[in-house]
């Protein structure tokens, strides 16, 4: 009987049969178990793929998770469908991928423009050019050459404008006998803007040729000239206007501009004053008139002083011509005011003395 404590490591002889038995294996043989381990867990990995396949995924919307601890395979994870874990809140699938074409940006990034910088144009400076980005109005370059929306129309007026304009220059197209021409000149080219404002077409060569017909009065100008009330130049189908905003101050309100030639049609008209000749009379009528009340104002206001100027008058003889003395009483409910008259030298005291002409009170005067 083997009296020998046990020991660790064991004993040598267990060792030795070991290894033994692995140093007599060929280096044939340790390839083919080799081999033969990695099949077997080829195989394993097979097997468990298709029982993921088979047995149903747990629903995450369902209030289910996956539990804790268990460990998915790598097949299950690399396999073409996905993850069972990836959602696509959008449409409510379950097991449907996200490519990134279909991944809407955030509200913050939604006007992110990618450029192509292979594509661009090296201005040397880090900023992009109008043929660069042709749709970037914030690019466009204020030359002239192009139409400014004006300070006193809003986006939605302004492009509504340019709506209109487009439609007009493609009207062009449309046969002369449709199209409106120069009432003066028969030209196509007519002032659009005067033909909406004032139904008048002409042409600007035809404005600057005919100041006298085609020139613009202001709403003063229409009211003095003509003698024209606010009520007939505030009727838009009786004289038609044109408003543009006030050059004196921005927040006052618009500037109105009547065409001379529609304003005198009215006016010499049998609805106003009938001919030039009654607009003449009427004017001269007016104009006397305010000469006649000019003149009745200033006579009563002459009159009025000659009164004021009587009674102090009287009153200053009733005292005496030499006037009151200090501490008289004057009589008037109104503040007094000191009247000095011219000063002269007391004797007595060597110094110049000034007196009140109303209340008789002295003052001595000093020279410096």
């Amino acid at each position: 009987m083997d009296s020998q404590p046990p020991s660790t490591p064991p004993s040598q002889k267990h060792g030795q049969t070991g290894n033994h038995s692995r140093s007599h294996l060929t280096p044939e043989e340790q390839r083919r178990i080799e081999v033969n381990r990695l099949k077997a867990k080829a195989i394993r990995e097979q097997r468990e793929a298709e029982e993921a396949k088979r047995i149903p995924h747990p629903s995450p919307t369902r209030g289910t998770n996956i539990g804790t601890g268990v460990k998915r395979s790598f097949a299950s994870m690399s396999s073409p469908q996905g993850p069972a874990t990836l959602r696509d809140g959008r449409t409510g699938a379950i097991h449907t991928n996200r490519p990134l074409d279909s991944i809407r940006p955030a509200r913050n990034f939604a006007k992110y423009v990618e450029y192509d910088f292979s594509k661009m144009t090296d201005t040397k400076g880090g900023f992009l050019t109008e043929d660069d980005d042709p749709y970037n109005k914030a690019l466009y370059v204020r030359d002239g050459k192009k139409e400014q929306k004006p300070a006193h129309m809003t986006q939605k007026e302004w492009d509504r404008h340019q709506l209109l304009k487009s439609t007009r220059r493609d009207d062009i197209m449309v046969s002369g006998s449709k199209q409106n021409t120069c009432c003066e000149c028969g030209s196509l080219e007519i002032d659009r803007k005067w033909e909406e404002a004032f139904g008048c077409c002409v042409c600007s060569s035809c404005k600057e040729k005919y100041p006298e017909k085609y020139s613009l009065l202001t709403k003063t100008e229409a009211k003095e000239d003509y003698l024209l009330t606010d009520p007939e130049l505030k009727d838009e189908e009786l004289l038609p206007r044109l408003e543009k905003p006030n050059p004196h101050k921005a927040t006052w309100n618009n500037m109105m501009l009547f065409l001379r030639y529609q304003v005198e049609e009215y006016a010499f008209s049998a609805k106003k004053w009938g001919s030039p000749e009654a607009l003449d009379a009427e004017f001269v009528k007016r104009e006397s008139e305010k000469k006649r009340r000019r003149e009745a104002k200033f006579r009563s206001k002459l009159q009025d002083l000659k009164k004021r100027t009587r009674v102090e008058a009287y009153r200053r003889n009733r005292n005496g011509p030499a006037g009151g003395n200090f501490g008289d009483d004057l009589g008037s409910g109104s503040r007094h005011v000191h009247q000095w008259g011219r000063a002269q030298e007391n004797p007595e005291i060597g110094m110049d003395i000034k007196k009140c002409v109303d209340c008789g009170m002295e003052v001595e005067e000093l020279e410096f």
